[in-house]
Protein backbone atom coordinates (compact mmCIF):
# COMPACT_ATOMS: atom_id res chain seq x y z
CA UNK A 1 0.00 0.00 0.00
CA UNK A 2 2.86 2.37 0.91
CA UNK A 3 4.45 1.68 -2.50
CA UNK A 4 1.21 2.61 -4.26
CA UNK A 5 1.01 5.81 -2.22
CA UNK A 6 4.56 6.84 -3.21
CA UNK A 7 3.84 5.89 -6.84
CA UNK A 8 0.77 8.16 -6.95
CA UNK A 9 2.80 11.04 -5.49
CA UNK A 10 5.54 10.41 -8.08
CA UNK A 11 3.01 10.48 -10.94
CA UNK A 12 1.47 13.69 -9.58
CA UNK A 13 4.91 15.31 -9.49
CA UNK A 14 5.59 14.18 -13.08
CA UNK A 15 2.33 15.59 -14.41
CA UNK A 16 2.78 18.84 -12.55
CA UNK A 17 6.16 19.31 -14.25
CA UNK A 18 4.68 19.14 -17.75
CA UNK A 19 4.48 22.12 -20.13
CA UNK A 20 0.87 23.28 -19.62
CA UNK A 21 1.25 27.03 -19.98
CA UNK A 22 -0.62 28.91 -17.32
CA UNK A 23 -2.92 26.01 -16.56
CA UNK A 24 -5.93 27.64 -18.24
CA UNK A 25 -8.01 26.13 -21.04
CA UNK A 26 -6.80 28.10 -24.05
CA UNK A 27 -7.05 25.53 -26.83
CA UNK A 28 -4.27 24.17 -29.02
CA UNK A 29 -1.88 26.98 -29.85
CA UNK A 30 0.09 27.73 -33.04
CA UNK A 31 -2.79 26.65 -35.26
CA UNK A 32 -2.85 27.90 -38.84
CA UNK A 33 -4.85 31.10 -39.22
CA UNK A 34 -7.64 30.27 -41.59
CA UNK A 35 -9.05 32.63 -44.17
CA UNK A 36 -11.35 31.34 -46.86
CA UNK A 37 -10.13 32.87 -50.11
CA UNK A 38 -12.67 33.39 -52.87
CA UNK A 39 -12.60 30.33 -55.15
CA UNK A 40 -11.90 31.31 -58.76
CA UNK A 41 -15.11 31.79 -60.74
CA UNK A 42 -17.39 31.30 -57.73
CA UNK A 43 -19.62 33.67 -55.77
CA UNK A 44 -20.43 33.66 -52.07
CA UNK A 45 -24.07 32.93 -51.20
CA UNK A 46 -24.74 34.02 -47.63
CA UNK A 47 -26.79 31.98 -45.18
CA UNK A 48 -30.47 32.72 -45.03
CA UNK A 49 -34.06 31.56 -44.93
CA UNK A 50 -36.67 31.70 -47.69
CA UNK A 51 -40.02 30.32 -48.80
CA UNK A 52 -39.20 27.38 -51.02
CA UNK A 53 -41.84 26.29 -53.48
CA UNK A 54 -44.28 27.58 -56.10
CA UNK A 55 -44.82 31.27 -56.72
CA UNK A 56 -47.33 30.65 -59.52
CA UNK A 57 -50.06 28.20 -60.47
CA UNK A 58 -49.02 24.59 -61.11
CA UNK A 59 -49.23 24.73 -64.92
CA UNK A 60 -48.67 20.99 -65.65
CA UNK A 61 -50.75 20.08 -62.58
CA UNK A 62 -47.87 17.93 -61.40
CA UNK A 63 -48.37 18.67 -57.69
CA UNK A 64 -44.75 17.93 -56.86
CA UNK A 65 -44.04 21.05 -54.79
CA UNK A 66 -45.55 22.97 -51.91
CA UNK A 67 -44.61 26.17 -50.11
CA UNK A 68 -42.20 25.59 -47.25
CA UNK A 69 -39.95 27.87 -45.21
CA UNK A 70 -36.39 26.54 -45.14
CA UNK A 71 -32.98 27.73 -43.96
CA UNK A 72 -29.76 27.38 -45.93
CA UNK A 73 -26.14 27.41 -44.74
CA UNK A 74 -23.65 29.64 -46.63
CA UNK A 75 -21.90 28.25 -49.70
CA UNK A 76 -19.96 29.15 -52.80
CA UNK A 77 -21.51 28.70 -56.24
CA UNK A 78 -20.09 28.88 -59.76
CA UNK A 79 -20.86 32.23 -61.33
CA UNK A 80 -21.81 30.50 -64.58
CA UNK A 81 -22.56 27.01 -65.75
CA UNK A 82 -19.50 24.83 -66.41
CA UNK A 83 -18.34 25.63 -69.93
CA UNK A 84 -17.00 23.37 -72.65
CA UNK A 85 -13.51 24.70 -72.05
CA UNK A 86 -13.60 24.07 -68.29
CA UNK A 87 -14.98 20.57 -68.72
CA UNK A 88 -12.33 19.95 -71.38
CA UNK A 89 -9.67 20.51 -68.69
CA UNK A 90 -11.13 17.48 -66.91
CA UNK A 91 -11.13 15.42 -70.12
CA UNK A 92 -7.54 16.38 -70.88
CA UNK A 93 -6.45 15.51 -67.33
CA UNK A 94 -7.94 12.03 -67.70
CA UNK A 95 -6.28 11.69 -71.11
CA UNK A 96 -2.87 12.78 -69.82
CA UNK A 97 -3.09 10.49 -66.78
CA UNK A 98 -3.78 7.48 -69.03
CA UNK A 99 -0.90 8.46 -71.30
CA UNK A 100 1.50 8.78 -68.37
CA UNK A 101 0.43 5.40 -66.99
CA UNK A 102 1.12 3.86 -70.38
CA UNK A 103 4.47 5.58 -70.70
CA UNK A 104 5.37 4.49 -67.19
CA UNK A 105 5.50 0.88 -68.39
CA UNK A 106 8.43 1.79 -70.64
CA UNK A 107 9.75 4.97 -69.03
CA UNK A 108 9.91 4.79 -65.18
CA UNK A 109 10.35 8.57 -64.93
CA UNK A 110 6.62 9.03 -65.58
CA UNK A 111 5.73 7.24 -62.32
CA UNK A 112 6.73 7.81 -58.70
CA UNK A 113 7.24 4.41 -57.09
CA UNK A 114 9.03 5.49 -53.89
CA UNK A 115 8.32 8.18 -51.32
CA UNK A 116 10.91 10.57 -49.88
CA UNK A 117 11.84 7.97 -47.24
CA UNK A 118 12.50 5.29 -49.84
CA UNK A 119 9.32 3.36 -49.01
CA UNK A 120 7.64 1.53 -51.88
CA UNK A 121 4.45 3.15 -53.25
CA UNK A 122 2.00 0.56 -54.57
CA UNK A 123 0.34 1.44 -56.84
CA UNK A 124 2.76 4.20 -57.88
CA UNK A 125 1.80 7.87 -58.29
CA UNK A 126 1.75 9.67 -61.62
CA UNK A 127 4.66 12.06 -62.07
CA UNK A 128 3.02 15.20 -63.46
CA UNK A 129 6.31 17.09 -63.56
CA UNK A 130 7.59 14.92 -66.41
CA UNK A 131 6.61 16.47 -69.73
CA UNK A 132 5.10 14.38 -72.53
CA UNK A 133 6.92 14.77 -75.85
CA UNK A 134 4.00 13.99 -78.11
CA UNK A 135 6.06 13.96 -81.32
CA UNK A 136 8.59 11.46 -79.94
CA UNK A 137 8.23 8.19 -81.93
CA UNK A 138 8.79 6.15 -78.75
CA UNK A 139 5.94 8.00 -77.04
CA UNK A 140 3.63 7.44 -80.01
CA UNK A 141 4.46 3.73 -80.04
CA UNK A 142 3.88 3.37 -76.31
CA UNK A 143 0.41 4.95 -76.44
CA UNK A 144 -0.68 3.55 -79.82
CA UNK A 145 -3.51 1.48 -78.32
CA UNK A 146 -5.11 4.68 -76.93
CA UNK A 147 -5.94 5.75 -80.50
CA UNK A 148 -8.81 4.55 -82.64
CA UNK A 149 -8.02 1.30 -84.51
CA UNK A 150 -7.29 1.82 -88.20
CA UNK A 151 -10.58 0.34 -89.38
CA UNK A 152 -12.52 2.91 -87.29
CA UNK A 153 -10.67 6.00 -88.46
CA UNK A 154 -12.44 8.58 -90.60
CA UNK A 155 -10.35 9.86 -93.53
CA UNK A 156 -7.45 7.96 -91.92
CA UNK A 157 -7.11 10.63 -89.25
CA UNK A 158 -5.30 9.50 -86.12
CA UNK A 159 -7.64 10.33 -83.24
CA UNK A 160 -7.79 9.44 -79.57
CA UNK A 161 -10.32 6.74 -78.75
CA UNK A 162 -12.63 8.66 -76.40
CA UNK A 163 -14.20 5.38 -75.24
CA UNK A 164 -11.04 4.80 -73.23
CA UNK A 165 -11.22 8.08 -71.31
CA UNK A 166 -12.40 6.40 -68.13
CA UNK A 167 -12.00 8.08 -64.75
CA UNK A 168 -11.84 5.99 -61.59
CA UNK A 169 -12.52 7.73 -58.32
CA UNK A 170 -13.25 7.05 -54.66
CA UNK A 171 -15.36 8.63 -51.95
CA UNK A 172 -16.41 7.94 -48.37
CA UNK A 173 -20.08 7.09 -47.88
CA UNK A 174 -20.61 9.19 -44.77
CA UNK A 175 -24.34 8.56 -44.68
CA UNK A 176 -23.90 4.81 -44.34
CA UNK A 177 -21.07 5.28 -41.87
CA UNK A 178 -23.36 7.46 -39.72
CA UNK A 179 -26.39 5.17 -39.95
CA UNK A 180 -26.48 2.88 -36.92
CA UNK A 181 -29.86 1.26 -37.55
CA UNK A 182 -31.94 0.23 -40.55
CA UNK A 183 -35.64 0.99 -41.10
CA UNK A 184 -36.65 -2.01 -38.99
CA UNK A 185 -34.61 -0.85 -36.03
CA UNK A 186 -31.95 -3.50 -36.50
CA UNK A 187 -28.29 -2.62 -36.00
CA UNK A 188 -26.56 -1.83 -39.30
CA UNK A 189 -22.99 -1.72 -38.05
CA UNK A 190 -21.24 -1.09 -34.78
CA UNK A 191 -17.67 -0.63 -33.60
CA UNK A 192 -16.82 -2.41 -30.37
CA UNK A 193 -14.18 -0.36 -28.54
CA UNK A 194 -13.32 -3.30 -26.27
CA UNK A 195 -12.62 -5.81 -29.03
CA UNK A 196 -11.58 -3.28 -31.66
CA UNK A 197 -13.83 -4.94 -34.23
CA UNK A 198 -16.83 -3.96 -36.37
CA UNK A 199 -20.08 -5.86 -36.65
CA UNK A 200 -22.90 -5.42 -39.16
CA UNK A 201 -23.08 -4.84 -42.90
CA UNK A 202 -23.03 -2.09 -45.50
CA UNK A 203 -24.32 -1.76 -49.07
CA UNK A 204 -21.42 -1.30 -51.49
CA UNK A 205 -21.37 0.65 -54.76
CA UNK A 206 -22.70 -2.39 -56.65
CA UNK A 207 -25.74 -2.69 -54.41
CA UNK A 208 -24.48 -5.81 -52.60
CA UNK A 209 -24.58 -6.23 -48.84
CA UNK A 210 -21.12 -6.87 -47.41
CA UNK A 211 -19.84 -7.33 -43.87
CA UNK A 212 -18.14 -4.38 -42.24
CA UNK A 213 -14.66 -5.55 -41.34
CA UNK A 214 -13.02 -2.16 -40.99
CA UNK A 215 -13.37 1.48 -42.12
CA UNK A 216 -12.54 0.56 -45.70
CA UNK A 217 -16.07 -0.83 -46.04
CA UNK A 218 -17.31 2.77 -46.29
CA UNK A 219 -14.90 3.69 -49.09
CA UNK A 220 -16.79 3.44 -52.38
CA UNK A 221 -15.37 3.46 -55.88
CA UNK A 222 -16.74 4.04 -59.36
CA UNK A 223 -15.45 4.35 -62.89
CA UNK A 224 -17.07 6.35 -65.65
CA UNK A 225 -16.29 7.52 -69.15
CA UNK A 226 -15.89 11.30 -69.01
CA UNK A 227 -16.34 12.29 -72.65
CA UNK A 228 -19.66 14.08 -73.32
CA UNK A 229 -22.29 12.42 -75.49
CA UNK A 230 -21.83 14.50 -78.64
CA UNK A 231 -24.62 12.58 -80.40
CA UNK A 232 -27.24 13.87 -77.97
CA UNK A 233 -28.06 16.72 -80.36
CA UNK A 234 -29.39 14.18 -82.86
CA UNK A 235 -30.83 11.74 -80.35
CA UNK A 236 -32.92 14.35 -78.49
CA UNK A 237 -34.89 15.55 -81.52
CA UNK A 238 -36.66 13.39 -84.09
CA UNK A 239 -36.92 14.71 -87.66
CA UNK A 240 -34.66 17.66 -86.87
CA UNK A 241 -31.33 18.52 -88.50
CA UNK A 242 -28.80 19.12 -85.70
CA UNK A 243 -25.75 17.34 -87.10
CA UNK A 244 -23.62 20.56 -87.20
CA UNK A 245 -23.85 20.79 -83.39
CA UNK A 246 -22.77 17.17 -83.04
CA UNK A 247 -19.68 17.72 -85.16
CA UNK A 248 -18.46 20.89 -83.51
CA UNK A 249 -20.07 21.85 -80.19
CA UNK A 250 -17.75 20.30 -77.61
CA UNK A 251 -14.31 20.59 -79.18
CA UNK A 252 -14.39 23.64 -81.48
CA UNK A 253 -12.89 26.90 -80.08
CA UNK A 254 -16.00 28.82 -81.20
CA UNK A 255 -17.95 27.11 -78.42
CA UNK A 256 -15.33 27.32 -75.65
CA UNK A 257 -17.48 29.58 -73.46
CA UNK A 258 -20.79 27.84 -74.11
CA UNK A 259 -22.22 25.58 -71.38
CA UNK A 260 -21.15 21.96 -71.66
CA UNK A 261 -24.02 19.58 -72.49
CA UNK A 262 -24.28 15.86 -73.15
CA UNK A 263 -23.02 15.26 -69.60
CA UNK A 264 -24.95 12.81 -67.43
CA UNK A 265 -25.55 13.28 -63.72
CA UNK A 266 -22.92 10.62 -62.98
CA UNK A 267 -20.38 12.44 -65.15
CA UNK A 268 -21.16 15.72 -63.40
CA UNK A 269 -20.60 14.05 -60.01
CA UNK A 270 -17.29 12.62 -61.26
CA UNK A 271 -16.26 16.12 -62.37
CA UNK A 272 -16.94 17.43 -58.85
CA UNK A 273 -14.84 14.63 -57.31
CA UNK A 274 -11.99 15.40 -59.71
CA UNK A 275 -12.22 19.14 -59.08
CA UNK A 276 -11.96 18.51 -55.33
CA UNK A 277 -8.87 16.33 -55.66
CA UNK A 278 -7.34 18.71 -58.18
CA UNK A 279 -7.51 21.59 -55.70
CA UNK A 280 -6.65 19.59 -52.59
CA UNK A 281 -3.65 18.11 -54.39
CA UNK A 282 -2.36 21.62 -54.96
CA UNK A 283 -3.08 22.61 -51.34
CA UNK A 284 -1.31 19.50 -50.03
CA UNK A 285 1.75 20.25 -52.15
CA UNK A 286 1.86 23.72 -50.55
CA UNK A 287 1.15 22.36 -47.04
CA UNK A 288 -2.13 24.21 -46.83
CA UNK A 289 -5.36 23.11 -45.18
CA UNK A 290 -7.90 21.27 -47.32
CA UNK A 291 -11.23 22.87 -48.17
CA UNK A 292 -14.77 21.53 -48.46
CA UNK A 293 -15.56 19.25 -51.38
CA UNK A 294 -16.98 20.54 -54.64
CA UNK A 295 -20.38 19.02 -55.37
CA UNK A 296 -23.63 19.56 -57.17
CA UNK A 297 -26.04 21.89 -55.34
CA UNK A 298 -28.96 20.52 -53.41
CA UNK A 299 -32.33 21.45 -54.83
CA UNK A 300 -32.98 23.87 -51.96
CA UNK A 301 -29.56 25.54 -52.40
CA UNK A 302 -30.17 25.95 -56.12
CA UNK A 303 -33.57 27.61 -55.64
CA UNK A 304 -32.23 29.82 -52.84
CA UNK A 305 -29.39 31.01 -55.08
CA UNK A 306 -31.67 31.43 -58.12
CA UNK A 307 -34.05 33.70 -56.18
CA UNK A 308 -31.16 36.05 -55.45
CA UNK A 309 -32.68 37.23 -52.19
CA UNK A 310 -35.93 38.34 -53.86
CA UNK A 311 -38.85 36.97 -51.88
CA UNK A 312 -41.75 35.35 -53.76
CA UNK A 313 -40.36 36.22 -57.20
CA UNK A 314 -41.24 33.98 -60.13
CA UNK A 315 -37.96 34.41 -62.00
CA UNK A 316 -34.32 35.04 -60.98
CA UNK A 317 -34.65 38.66 -62.13
CA UNK A 318 -37.84 39.23 -60.12
CA UNK A 319 -41.21 40.24 -61.50
CA UNK A 320 -43.78 38.33 -63.49
CA UNK A 321 -42.49 38.75 -67.04
CA UNK A 322 -39.77 37.31 -69.26
CA UNK A 323 -39.07 40.65 -71.00
CA UNK A 324 -37.47 43.81 -69.70
CA UNK A 325 -38.95 47.32 -69.93
CA UNK A 326 -37.83 47.76 -73.56
CA UNK A 327 -39.25 44.43 -74.69
CA UNK A 328 -36.07 42.31 -74.79
CA UNK A 329 -36.17 38.77 -73.43
CA UNK A 330 -34.25 38.20 -70.21
CA UNK A 331 -33.11 34.62 -70.84
CA UNK A 332 -32.45 32.07 -73.57
CA UNK A 333 -35.52 29.82 -73.84
CA UNK A 334 -38.43 28.98 -76.19
CA UNK A 335 -40.51 32.16 -76.21
CA UNK A 336 -43.88 32.86 -77.77
CA UNK A 337 -45.13 29.90 -79.83
CA UNK A 338 -41.72 28.52 -80.67
CA UNK A 339 -39.74 31.45 -82.03
CA UNK A 340 -36.40 30.15 -80.71
CA UNK A 341 -34.42 33.03 -82.24
CA UNK A 342 -36.39 35.89 -80.69
CA UNK A 343 -34.19 35.90 -77.57
CA UNK A 344 -30.98 35.95 -79.60
CA UNK A 345 -30.10 32.24 -79.69
CA UNK A 346 -31.47 29.24 -81.52
CA UNK A 347 -29.54 26.74 -79.39
CA UNK A 348 -27.39 27.57 -76.37
CA UNK A 349 -25.54 30.88 -76.13
CA UNK A 350 -22.26 31.80 -74.42
CA UNK A 351 -22.56 31.87 -70.64
CA UNK A 352 -23.15 35.32 -69.20
CA UNK A 353 -24.96 36.62 -72.28
CA UNK A 354 -27.85 37.87 -70.13
CA UNK A 355 -27.88 39.94 -66.96
CA UNK A 356 -27.14 38.15 -63.66
CA UNK A 357 -29.53 37.95 -60.73
CA UNK A 358 -29.09 39.94 -57.49
CA UNK A 359 -26.42 37.50 -56.26
CA UNK A 360 -24.42 37.97 -59.47
CA UNK A 361 -25.20 34.48 -60.82
CA UNK A 362 -25.68 34.15 -64.56
CA UNK A 363 -28.14 31.92 -66.43
CA UNK A 364 -30.07 30.64 -63.43
CA UNK A 365 -32.95 30.56 -65.90
CA UNK A 366 -32.66 29.30 -69.45
CA UNK A 367 -29.66 28.44 -71.62
CA UNK A 368 -29.30 24.94 -70.13
CA UNK A 369 -31.16 23.25 -67.30
CA UNK A 370 -28.89 22.17 -64.44
CA UNK A 371 -28.35 18.95 -62.53
CA UNK A 372 -28.79 19.08 -58.77
CA UNK A 373 -27.54 16.55 -56.25
CA UNK A 374 -30.99 15.37 -55.22
CA UNK A 375 -33.05 12.38 -56.23
CA UNK A 376 -36.52 13.19 -57.53
CA UNK A 377 -39.38 12.25 -55.23
CA UNK A 378 -42.80 13.83 -55.72
CA UNK A 379 -43.46 14.11 -51.98
CA UNK A 380 -39.95 15.17 -50.90
CA UNK A 381 -41.11 18.58 -49.67
CA UNK A 382 -43.33 16.83 -47.13
CA UNK A 383 -40.63 14.85 -45.34
CA UNK A 384 -37.32 16.67 -45.85
CA UNK A 385 -36.02 18.79 -42.99
CA UNK A 386 -36.46 22.57 -43.01
CA UNK A 387 -32.72 23.00 -42.28
CA UNK A 388 -30.74 22.46 -45.50
CA UNK A 389 -33.40 20.17 -47.06
CA UNK A 390 -31.75 17.29 -48.85
CA UNK A 391 -33.04 14.02 -50.29
CA UNK A 392 -30.39 11.76 -51.79
CA UNK A 393 -30.53 8.26 -53.15
CA UNK A 394 -27.42 6.77 -54.70
CA UNK A 395 -29.05 4.50 -57.27
CA UNK A 396 -27.12 1.40 -58.32
CA UNK A 397 -27.15 -0.18 -61.78
CA UNK A 398 -29.68 -2.86 -60.77
CA UNK A 399 -32.12 -0.43 -59.10
CA UNK A 400 -35.54 0.27 -60.69
CA UNK A 401 -35.44 3.13 -63.17
CA UNK A 402 -37.68 5.35 -61.02
CA UNK A 403 -34.94 5.44 -58.37
CA UNK A 404 -32.50 6.87 -60.92
CA UNK A 405 -34.41 10.14 -61.35
CA UNK A 406 -32.40 13.24 -60.48
CA UNK A 407 -33.79 16.77 -60.18
CA UNK A 408 -32.98 19.36 -62.83
CA UNK A 409 -33.73 23.04 -62.41
CA UNK A 410 -33.74 26.30 -64.35
CA UNK A 411 -35.17 25.38 -67.75
CA UNK A 412 -33.21 25.48 -71.00
CA UNK A 413 -32.99 26.92 -74.49
CA UNK A 414 -35.71 24.54 -75.69
CA UNK A 415 -38.15 25.01 -72.76
CA UNK A 416 -41.15 27.28 -72.38
CA UNK A 417 -41.24 30.04 -69.77
CA UNK A 418 -42.85 27.94 -67.03
CA UNK A 419 -39.67 25.90 -66.58
CA UNK A 420 -37.62 29.08 -66.13
CA UNK A 421 -39.40 29.85 -62.88
CA UNK A 422 -37.24 29.46 -59.78
CA UNK A 423 -39.69 27.00 -58.21
CA UNK A 424 -40.29 24.71 -61.20
CA UNK A 425 -38.88 21.23 -60.68
CA UNK A 426 -38.57 18.29 -63.02
CA UNK A 427 -36.21 15.37 -63.50
CA UNK A 428 -34.05 13.33 -65.81
CA UNK A 429 -32.40 9.94 -65.35
CA UNK A 430 -28.91 9.92 -63.84
CA UNK A 431 -27.29 7.90 -66.63
CA UNK A 432 -28.73 9.92 -69.52
CA UNK A 433 -27.12 12.90 -71.25
CA UNK A 434 -29.12 15.63 -72.98
CA UNK A 435 -28.34 18.56 -75.26
CA UNK A 436 -30.19 20.89 -72.89
CA UNK A 437 -28.78 19.88 -69.47
CA UNK A 438 -25.53 21.15 -67.96
CA UNK A 439 -24.43 21.85 -64.40
CA UNK A 440 -22.54 24.12 -62.04
CA UNK A 441 -20.71 23.32 -58.79
CA UNK A 442 -21.06 24.53 -55.23
CA UNK A 443 -18.78 24.30 -52.21
CA UNK A 444 -19.89 24.59 -48.61
CA UNK A 445 -18.42 27.54 -46.73
CA UNK A 446 -16.06 26.92 -43.82
CA UNK A 447 -17.62 29.05 -41.11
CA UNK A 448 -20.62 31.30 -40.67
CA UNK A 449 -19.93 34.40 -42.75
CA UNK A 450 -17.18 35.81 -44.95
CA UNK A 451 -16.59 38.62 -42.46
CA UNK A 452 -16.20 36.05 -39.70
CA UNK A 453 -14.05 33.53 -41.59
CA UNK A 454 -11.52 33.18 -38.79
CA UNK A 455 -14.15 32.79 -36.09
CA UNK A 456 -14.35 34.77 -32.86
CA UNK A 457 -11.67 34.67 -30.17
CA UNK A 458 -13.85 32.28 -28.20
Amino acid sequence: MRNLFYLSIFLAILTSCGNYGNGELTGVQNREKWYSADPYGMLFIKQGSYNMGPSDQDVPWAMTAQAKTVSIAPFWMDETEITNNKYRQFVYWVRDSLVRLKLGEEKPEFLISQDKNGEEIDPPFINWDEQIRWSDPEVQTAISDLYLPKNERFYRRKELDTRKLNYKYWWIDLRQAAKKFDFEGQSRHHYNYETGKYTGEVINEKGDKVDVKDRSAFIMTDQINVYPDTLCWINDFTYSYNEPMTNMYFWHPAYDHYPVVGVSWKQAVAFCRWRTQYLNGYLAANRSTFVQDYRLPTESEWEYAARGGLELSMYPWGGYYTRNYVGCFLANFKPLRGNYTDDGGIYTVAVGSFEPNEYGLYDMAGNVAEWTNNAFEESAYSFTHDLNPDYQYDARANDPITLKRKIIRGGSWKDIGYYLQVSSRTYEYQDTAKSYIGFRCVRSFEGRDRNDAGGSQF
